[in-house]
């Protein structure tokens, strides 16, 4: 197929780019290079550089598109809390416009890049694709504006998409790792504080946790990115939801740990305040993602996602 990917020049857009050449397909990498990053941006892929809201100015009829598969957003909780609006302008507004260029086009195919933040505090865990949506921040609000919006679009249009739902993602792949500026997710974070003996802060230790700290779900991007390719062989009309996770978490003390024991450093850590919008616990249950999709992640264990992310960060140091 003829892809664009929105967002490709980014740690998950990248990792799926990679994978679907690998696999045969026609990729054109979409990206403002406003997170994202030329280097990113995998051999054999066409690169164009602008904003998805232009889709409908960048592409025509004559590019024959057959499918859009859209990582565009900008992916900070607690960011989106102090700055809501740059979140609902770029996430959700540019989402619209997308959907528009691509129903003036006739592209009938789309794979969202969704969020377990659409859930907020869950009232099960583990948490399935029914259960109550009430994101606890702008972010995730932003995120199931989109879904639902995507929703609309195969109802009155004939769109035939999936949304993947993720929870949070690790390690690398072929290259590809974690180095968002800034960086605000706990392991590259974790990593580069041990690297350089700096001090470590977990945000808040009094939630009703095990340990007071937060529990996460986490999936290593190479299985993250198989999903895409399944969802996208898997297109059929209407809009499709999956959660992806591991169906198993882990604290932020429990990372520490990890990440110790990897390194084989002491990480010097200290306790501040809880981050404005962050639940206390999110895991995945990816049943239906398993069932209807054929997905099962190959790299489920911790150890080797940090082990993974270590390895990059070290090869990545200073070069950017």
């Amino acid at each position: 197929m003829k892809l664009v990917i929105a967002g490709g020049a980014g740690y998950i857009g990248g990792t799926v780019a990679a994978l679907l050449i690998k696999a045969g397909h026609e990729v054109i990498v979409l990206d403002n290079l406003s997170h994202g990053y030329r280097s990113a941006v995998p051999e054999g892929a066409r690169f164009i550089e602008g904003n998805v809201a232009d889709f409908g100015t960048i592409f025509s009829g004559a590019d024959n598109i057959e499918a859009v598969l859209h990582f565009a957003a900008y992916i900070e909780a607690g960011e989106s809390v102090k700055q809501p609006e740059k979140y609902w302008l770029n996430n959700t507004v540019s989402s619209l416009k997308l959907l528009e260029a691509m129903r003036q086009l006739g592209i009938k195919k789309l794979v969202f890049s969704s969020t377990a933040a659409v859930y907020g505090e869950p009232e099960t865990v583990p948490i399935t694709e029914q259960a109550v949506k009430n994101p606890t921040n702008p972010y995730g609000m932003t995120k199931l504006a989109v879904d639902m919006a995507i929703a609309s679009e195969c109802v009155a249009h004939g769109l035939a998409a999936v949304s993947l739902r993720y929870f949070n993602v690790a390690g690398t792949y072929d290259g590809h790792g974690e180095r968002h500026q800034p960086e605000t997710h706990i392991i590259p974070v974790a990593l580069a504080a041990a690297a350089n003996n700096r001090l470590f802060t977990i945000f808040g230790d009094d939630y009703p946790t095990a340990d007071g700290t937060c529990v996460r779900d986490y999936i290593h991007v190479y299985d993250l990115a198989q999903a895409h390719l399944l969802a996208l062989d898997k297109l059929e009309a209407g809009h499709a939801v999956y959660n992806l996770g591991n169906g198993a978490g882990f604290s932020n003390r429990q990372v520490v740990q990890t990440i110790e024991s990897v390194t084989g450093k002491k990480l010097a850590s200290t306790v501040g305040p809880r981050r404005a919008g962050d639940p206390a616990v999110l895991v995945a249950s990816s049943r239906l993602a398993e069932q209807e999709l054929g997905w099962k992640p190959e790299k489920p264990d911790l150890e080797t996602m940090v082990e993974d992310a270590w390895r990059f960060y070290q090869n990545q140091a200073g070069k950017d």
